[in-house]
């Protein structure tokens, strides 16, 4: 008897101790992983000029992905929604971010061909390019004039022109910023009319947005098919397994059932992807 309970008290410390140190090595990983992704996250924001504490909703975020989706499997009574609810969570920061980024370059795009006429306008008058880069950032509104003001402000520290343009394509990975930097430099080595190659330039990239807008509208309906027609076998396949569960039930209880479940999603997936590569065309 006094044995066991010997073997019993030391299981019990050799498991404590075990979970004890557990916590540590679990507490040290996530704090060393919190710091990689506010480090990451926050220069993210910080170059979408969102200035954001990322340390303060680390824990919720762990919370949220580790509990909510417990929480769909005990009310639902599905594991498949549960592990969906898991990744969404777990991805839906990294979406957020990505869409953020996204349309911020679209609008920054859509400000370069009259802020390029501006400063072209601005030269034409007798300006300098550093005093039209000024004006520009007055008048015009973010994320353009947030751009260009980091541009000046590096300039004025002291900063060579190359490699403040060589970071303005960095946070701004644009083909058209590209080409009208590239008119900056090239007028500035063998001379020319800055001027009017600006506005021939702004001039060009402004038809190629009404052209990319035409594209984008008469691809938009391919694009819709595309999502319609890859989930439409899904919503019926659901459909009927409500409606004639014993017959459709052995889609998912058999061996063959799995398979053809298998091959319909890839065969969609397939489907899904060459639509898109079709309904993508680069201007």
């Amino acid at each position: 008897m006094a044995a066991n309970i010997l073997i019993a008290s030391l299981a019990s410390i050799s498991a404590a101790l075990f979970a004890w140190l557990f916590f540590l090595q679990l507490q040290e990983k996530m704090g060393y992983y919190r710091d990689i992704v506010t480090e990451m996250t926050t220069n993210k924001f910080s170059e979408l000029f969102m200035f954001v504490d990322i340390s303060r909703y680390f824990y919720y975020y762990i919370a949220a992905v580790f509990c909510l989706p417990i929480l769909v499997i005990l009310l639902s009574g599905k594991i498949s929604l549960g592990l969906l609810t898991f990744f969404a969570i777990l991805l839906s920061p990294y979406l957020i971010l990505k869409r953020l980024i996204q349309k911020r370059l679209k609008q920054f795009e859509r400000q370069l061909p009259d802020a390029l006429m501006m400063i072209a306008g601005s030269i034409k008058s007798g300006s300098s390019l550093p005093i039209a880069l000024d004006s520009l950032i007055q008048e015009s509104s973010p994320p353009l004039s947030q751009e260009f003001s980091i541009f000046v402000r590096e300039r004025k520290l002291g900063m060579d022109r190359d490699t403040a343009f060589a970071n303005m394509e960095q946070r701004l990975p644009l083909e058209d910023l590209s080409l009208a930097l590239s008119a900056v430099r090239i007028s500035s080595e063998v001379g020319g009319n800055l001027g009017e190659t600006l506005e021939s330039l702004a001039e060009t990239l402004r038809k190629k947005l009404v052209m990319e807008g035409k594209v984008e509208s008469l691809t938009s309906q391919g694009k819709l098919q595309g999502l319609v027609m890859s989930f439409l076998p899904m919503f019926l396949m659901l459909a009927l397994l409500k409606l004639e569960p014993e017959a459709m039930g052995k889609m998912f209880t058999t061996k063959i059932g799995w398979i053809v479940v298998a091959t319909i999603i890839c065969m969609q997936l397939l489907g899904f992807l060459a639509i898109r590569k079709i309904t993508t065309i680069d201007v």
